[in-house]
């Protein structure tokens, strides 16, 4: 199993940026993939997660309205759009897959080291 997220970088606050997770090594689409996030001294969080079928999605409150989750099955990727960036989104965002509708990090089985995100005020 190998997830990699790609797309992260510097943004000032307000501006935009899309990440992607490319997944490979197992059936991509009997899988929920979400998003993930851990700014420095905070446990990680729940950001975004896409249900395997029917593309049901879940969005933290902090994020609705600001991102949206996407999944391209044939491609076997996930992307995260991030609109209207706040410096309070500055975090390693990471991907990962579970074989459950959950949005606990501890449900999830297998993660990508993550890309860092950092938005400028």
């Amino acid at each position: 199993v190998q997830l990699v997220e790609s797309g992260g970088g510097l943004v000032q606050a307000g501006g935009s940026l899309r990440l992607s997770c490319a997944a490979s090594g197992f059936t991509f689409d009997d899988y929920t993939i979400g998003w993930f996030r851990q700014a420095p001294g905070k446990e990680r969080e729940g950001v975004s997660c896409i249900h395997s079928s029917d593309d049901g999605t879940y969005y933290e409150d902090s994020v609705k309205g600001r991102f949206i989750i996407s999944r391209d099955n044939a491609k076997t990727a996930v992307y995260l759009q991030m609109n209207n960036l706040t410096p309070d989104d500055t975090a390693v965002y990471y991907c990962a897959q579970s074989n459950m509708w959950s949005n606990r990090a501890s449900d999830y089985l297998s993660w990508g080291p993550g890309t860092q995100v950092t938005v400028s005020s």
